[in-house]
């Protein structure tokens, strides 16, 4: 927890300003100063930023006045509340009063090396003042150690909103057009100029969290303003935080840290909002064992459920489950054409069984079919009542995104039809490709705005105008480190909990989680390593396909095939053949062969023919077991 010094040292004997008596020099900046006062008519002390460069003429000091008195009528509990705004020997200054606490510099002399969480607290308080003052259309122009105020309880409140020298060099253009504001829409510079300095803000942020763990100012230059100028564009200073800190950094929050100050303009946080929102996703994943977003994520799933029913849904299952002579099996092939209603039953059937209501003493169910042996027909019908019908609450550009997410998972599950290893069942393959894609899924639902950010973030920096040719291309950021930066929590978690959560025991979770990306392929263990390696393959195939840029995708496809050549037995030409198969069958609803086992034509997708009922899960068959065939 922050907690206050009140101890004030005592500088060099006081220096008169007007009827203040100025006692110490609390930090400076090329754009502010901030001065510890004494104000003998109220018998308070006070602190007085005032700009370091002086207004030119009147006009430039009105417009000084003007702006601070906007900003300091806004009223948050991370915005210090200004006390008086004031001239003195044409200085303007904004006053605050001392017994809101010390700045953000004395504190970190008092305690230094404070622990990521606290360090994060710390910039989470004053990034919600920041964004409460960016929406009002107010920025700080200065954000430094000495505008930050940290309190005896340990709140931390910013201070001298729009004090800036910034503003005063911007004075005379922003005077000229002041008196128009009011009768005139806001022109796209003046919004362009509006959201630079919000972006500003954040990035001066940033280089204080880097400053906050590292125990170090970036670059060496305690002066936020300075460092900026250093970075790109105007410079070529890169700030990232070095492995060497007093405390361990968890991955994600160096994920974050270190995109607050990128060297890709691009990647960085444009506002305090969106910085906050991953810190604090951050924080709450740390505190708890299924917090931050994940917490959000299942509280979401309560009120919108999972993902969105194809429209119609409950008639076509009425109408499906109402004709006779109907096998299980083609029931369960007309299932899996929707996802929703697929992980719907999934869900259903292993929460029954976790809590001991149902098939006691099983291992997990992980086909469709088994499902519907052990709730019948008319527990199909209650769960497809039960969904939420497409879009949801989704906008129709974030539905756009999400069917076209889902496409790619049905493509990946096609696809890990064709790669699966001789012997194994259609349907739990494809299951297992498909929940390997869950976190996907579900962020894409539930945060399609953030959503959209991580695909930006993967994606290479275009070139810019008058890039020489050769030039090495800015590759984006992989999917788990740009998930970290915006959500302060990698995907893949987010599906493991939800699946967790779901009642999928250890030995589904180990398979639906992909094999990380970078690492050796080793020779599997079993069937459950099998199931996990071929969905894997096929995943990073329809990912080499459709994130990667088309000019490198085909040789992306053939590091997939040489990355799990050996233990799939598969070529290059394999996988291509595969990828091609599972559009094939994603277009036509056609049969999908195993490339292990040409000869077999009867080989289907897991919307027509599944496995022999006797190698259907039983009660003692396991996950893994379950899905080999025959």
């Amino acid at each position: 927890m922050l907690a206050n010094d009140s101890s004030t040292p005592r500088a060099a004997p006081p220096r008169a300003f007007g009827r203040f008596e100025l006692r110490q020099l609390l930090g400076k900046s090329a754009g502010t100063m901030v001065w510890l006062a004494f104000d003998p008519r109220l018998s308070q002390e006070l602190m007085l930023t005032l700009p370091r460069l002086q207004p030119a003429d009147e006009a430039a000091l009105d417009h000084w006045l003007t702006e601070a008195r906007i900003a300091a009528r806004l009223s948050h509990p991370n915005l210090a509340h200004v006390v008086e705004i004031g001239v003195q020997d044409h200085w303007p200054f904004v006053a605050v009063d001392r017994a809101l606490g010390i700045t953000l510099g004395e504190w970190l002399t008092a305690h230094p090396g404070p622990a990521p969480d606290v360090a994060v607290q710390c910039l989470c308080e004053a990034l919600r003042g920041l964004a409460f003052a960016h929406e009002a259309g107010v920025a700080h122009l200065d954000v430094q150690l000495h505008s930050m105020l940290v309190s005896e309880q340990g709140s931390v409140r910013v201070m001298a909103l729009a004090a800036a020298g910034d503003a005063l060099r911007r004075a005379a253009d922003a005077a000229r057009t002041r008196s128009n504001e009011r009768a005139m829409p806001m022109d796209p510079s003046q919004l362009r100029a509006q959201r630079d300095a919000a972006a500003r803000d954040v990035l001066a942020c940033g280089l204080l969290l880097h400053q906050l763990l590292t125990g170090q100012p970036a670059a060496d230059e305690p002066d936020t303003a300075l460092v900026i100028e250093r970075l790109p564009p105007q410079g070529r200073e890169i700030v990232r935080l070095p492995w060497s800190t007093p405390h361990p950094i968890p991955e994600a929050l160096r994920a974050i840290a270190n995109r607050t100050t990128s060297g890709q303009q691009r990647q960085r946080y444009q506002g305090a909002r969106t910085l906050l929102r991953a810190l604090d996703g951050w924080r709450e994943a740390q505190a708890q064992d299924n917090g931050g977003p994940l917490a959000l994520l299942l509280d979401r799933l309560h009120t919108v459920g999972h993902l969105p029913a194809l429209p119609g849904l409950a008639a076509r299952v009425a109408q499906i489950t109402s004709r006779e002579g109907l096998r299980t099996q083609e029931v369960a092939g007309h299932i899996l054409r929707d996802m929703a209603l697929s992980f719907e039953l999934l869900r259903t059937v292993n929460t029954a069984q976790v809590q001991g209501t149902q098939v006691a003493g099983n291992g997990p169910v992980l086909t469709i079919r088994r499902t519907i042996a052990l709730i019948g027909i008319d527990g199909v019908r209650l769960a497809a009542n039960s969904l939420r019908i497409w879009p949801g609450p989704l906008s129709e550009e974030g539905a756009a995104g999400l069917q076209r997410v889902m496409q790619q998972v049905r493509l990946a599950g096609h696809t890990a039809q064709a790669l699966r290893p001789a012997g194994y069942d259609a349907e739990v393959v494809y299951l297992v490709a498909v929940l390997q894609n869950l976190g996907r899924l579900l962020v894409q639902y539930h945060f399609p705005e953030e959503a959209e950010q991580i695909r930006e973030l993967m994606q290479p920096a275009p070139d810019a105008p008058g890039t020489e040719p050769g030039t090495p291309e800015q590759p984006g950021l992989s999917e788990e480190g740009a998930a970290f930066a915006v959500l302060g929590v990698d995907i893949e978690s987010m599906g493991m909990a939800v699946a967790k959560y779901w009642g999928l025991g250890d030995e589904v979770l180990h398979m639906i989680r992909r094999l990380p990306a970078g690492k050796p392929v080793r020779t599997p263990d079993g069937d459950g390593d099998r199931l996990r390696q071929a969905a894997s393959a096929a995943n990073e195939a329809v990912d080499a396909q459709n994130l990667q840029p088309a000019k490198r995708a085909a040789a992306a496809v053939e590091q997939v095939a040489q990355r799990y050549g050996r233990v799939l037995l598969v070529t290059g030409r394999d996988v291509r053949d595969a990828l091609q198969s599972a559009q094939e069958a994603l277009r036509s609803g056609g049969l999908v062969k195993s490339v292990m086992r040409p000869d077999e034509a009867e080989e289907a997708t897991p919307d027509s023919t599944m496995e022999p009922a006797s190698s259907a899960f039983n009660e003692t068959s396991s996950a893994a077991a379950a899905g080999r065939e025959g």
